[in-house]
């Protein structure tokens, strides 16, 4: 592997983890101030498991962007497939910002409906281009679906 695709790939890795770092500057204080006090749904993980689990998501989305860029900026699909994945990322801090920054339990479900919505629209972009880069999202929209419905728990569970 050559310097420039090791230097691409570092910096999907960063593009991706740096949603869930913006998200964590509103999740982090929300948790003892708000979050531990809501009704939660009774297949909510403990808080420890959600780090674990984005970081792992986050680095299969990477992954699956590298592997997208690295058929060429030049084609029109994959310019158009990482924008896409670049709209997702932006949607996935801005659940954060909704949920637990405004903490609102009701606007995070609907953002985090588009948020499904981008994501499906990712991978059938990706699909075009990789199809393991499309599997490699895979987990992070079943994760998302799982999270939505957890959102949606919370929602009405403490309306």
């Amino acid at each position: 592997m050559n310097l420039k695709k090791i230097a691409t790939f570092l910096f999907f890795l960063l593009l991706s983890h740096s949603a869930g770092i913006v998200g964590s500057f509103f999740t982090i204080p929300a948790i003892p101030e708000w979050y531990n006090f809501l009704q939660k749904p009774s297949l909510s993980p403990p808080n420890w498991v959600f780090a674990p689990v984005w970081t792992t998501l986050f680095t299969l989305m990477a992954l699956a962007a590298y592997l997208v860029w690295n058929k060429g900026m030049k084609e029109p699909a994959v310019r158009s497939a990482l924008a896409f994945f670049l709209a997702q990322l932006a949607l996935n801090s801005l659940w954060s910002f909704v949920f637990f920054g405004l903490r609102s339990p009701f606007y995070g479900l609907l953002e985090i409906f588009v948020l499904w919505i981008a994501i499906l629209i990712t991978i059938l972009q990706f699909l075009k281009i990789s199809k393991l880069a499309a599997a490699l999202m895979i987990p992070y929209l079943l994760w998302v679906s799982y999270a939505s419905g957890l959102n949606l728990g919370i929602f009405l569970l403490n309306r």
